[in-house]
């Protein structure tokens, strides 16, 4: 099975749900049945976004996904690239995933290039057979 980078809004979705796609595959990486890339700049994203107060998720429980997060995944410090993306801050996740030769799972599709290894959760799961 392919390893995949991890947008920010999956992380979320599995976080303020435990039913669905997104939780699926965060189960799938703590069994160690996917292999989870990140780099310092995505920890630094997901840090952030979790800290939101309109998400209402406790220090605790943001400081168990990060740990988990780093004990799981593989830490990657890819070269930037110069693709165009919609939205800059996409980039670290882009890049992450060429340099792992992962897969980037992501709730916003729009905000990449059409390309078969950026998908969906479900399209993921759908992909590797382990839905």
């Amino acid at each position: 099975m392919r390893g995949v980078v991890i947008d920010t809004n999956v992380v979320i979705s599995s976080t303020l749900t435990s039913e669905g796609n997104p939780h699926k595959i965060m189960e799938l990486i703590s069994e160690k049945h996917v292999k989870l890339y990140y780099s310092s700049a995505i920890l630094d994203e997901y840090k952030r976004v979790l800290a939101y107060k309109k998400l209402n998720i406790s220090n605790q429980t943001q400081e168990k996904i990060i740990e988990e997060i780093e004990k799981l995944g593989v830490l990657v410090e890819p070269i930037s690239s110069i693709i165009h993306l919609l939205h800059e801050d996409d980039r670290i996740f882009y890049d992450v995933a060429k340099a792992s030769h992962a897969i980037l799972v992501t709730g916003n599709l729009k905000h990449y290039p059409v390309e078969p290894t950026i998908m969906t959760p479900a399209d993921y799961l759908k992909s590797e057979s382990v839905s």
